[in-house]
């Protein structure tokens, strides 16, 4: 419980010692790990597929189309900045839309291209640290965004599994449903002992920051309709992007039913958040093709339409990261002002 609450410190700390996301701490051997892994992963999937398939199958799709889907997908995502801030404000971090879209799209673009050690999510609420009125409130909703996101992926995995009677026996969906259920009291536990923290064992260096954590925590709380409301979008933007990668598999001659895409691209998704590679490339490719598997989809296919979406996902972070550029020149030093006043003040949190 003791390191539990160190690391909740810890992040805030962290997250207030980001000043700008165009300063990030180079990690070079874990940029070379991460970009070697991904070479070594796509040079193994390459050897073993036939190179001439691959690139027929990626070409039956047109540069217009391309185009299109970079368009939608960068589009879908205006729903991932709705929903977190959603759950920032109702933290009480107080930013307005213009700045969260500035925020949301300069963290996507690190997501791919960043070599550093933080990710996306760190240098998207550093950049947001400048207008917050709590920097507590930023990291918890943060925080909270990333927990429904993979809670997010599983659920629409889960609905794929319980569309597939004929691909999934009663054995493995129960397995499915035990596993999904270890995950849910894991999560319920842990804010359980967030809110009954004993925080007079802990230094007054930690519990300065649990107090201000406990307080974004109990305003969140106050609004589940905020949470609840998050968490049905991002399960909405994750199966928007299922519908997307389904679309962009049929054009390359991938048949497989809905309910397989269902099942099969967010646990794909999950696997490619694993710290092995730049960005997941080679990650995805090898998990889909794993997992398209049992489902009689050739390799070949599989690999094809994901590297199609990665190119898809690296387009969206150029024009993420060339989009927060141009917002940030909007915002005047004025309103960087009025903001950095209004967050100054003193803050009052209840005693420990």
């Amino acid at each position: 419980m003791t390191t539990g609450a160190s690391s909740i410190a810890r992040a805030t700390d962290a997250a207030e010692s980001v000043e700008l996301p165009d300063r990030p701490v180079i990690s070079w051997k874990r940029a070379v790990f991460r970009v070697g892994g991904s070479l070594a992963l796509l040079g193994a999937i390459l050897a073993l597929l036939p190179l001439d398939e691959l690139w027929s199958a990626m070409r039956r799709i047109p540069l217009p189309i391309w185009a299109a889907t970079v368009a939608v997908y960068m589009a879908l995502h205006l729903i991932g900045v709705v929903k977190w801030r959603m759950l920032v404000n109702a933290a009480g971090a107080g930013l307005s839309f213009l700045h969260a879209v500035r925020c949301y799209y300069v963290g996507l673009f690190s997501n791919t291209f960043l070599p550093s050690v933080v990710g996306g999510d760190v240098v998207r609420a550093g950049m947001a640290l400048r207008r917050s009125r709590s920097k507590a409130g930023l990291v918890l909703g943060s925080m909270v965004d990333r927990i429904q996101d993979v809670l997010g992926l599983a659920a629409v995995a889960g609905i794929g599994a319980l569309l597939l009677p004929t691909a999934l026996d009663a054995g493995s969906r129960r397995v499915f449903w035990v596993l999904a259920a270890v995950f849910a009291v894991a999560g319920i536990a842990g804010i359980a002992l967030l809110w009954l923290l004993p925080g007079r064992r802990f230094p007054f260096r930690v519990r300065r920051k649990l107090v201000r954590i406990r307080g974004a925590f109990r305003a969140l709380s106050r609004r589940p309709g905020s949470m609840a409301g998050a968490f049905l979008l991002g399960m909405v933007l994750q199966t928007l992007q299922v519908v997307l990668n389904f679309w962009l598999g049929g054009l390359v001659g991938l048949d497989a039913p809905f309910q397989v895409w269902l099942f099969v691209w967010p646990l794909a998704k999950v696997a490619a958040t694993l710290p092995l590679t730049q960005g997941g490339i080679g990650v995805r490719e090898a998990a889909l093709a794993a997992l398209f598997a049992p489902f009689g989809v050739p390799a070949v296919l599989a690999v094809a339409v994901s590297l199609v979406f990665q190119v898809v996902i690296i387009s969206g972070g150029l024009i993420g990261g060339l989009m927060s550029l141009l917002l940030g020149r909007r915002e005047t030093p004025r309103a960087d002002a009025a903001r950095s006043a209004g967050a100054s003040g003193p803050l009052v949190a209840p005693p420990l």
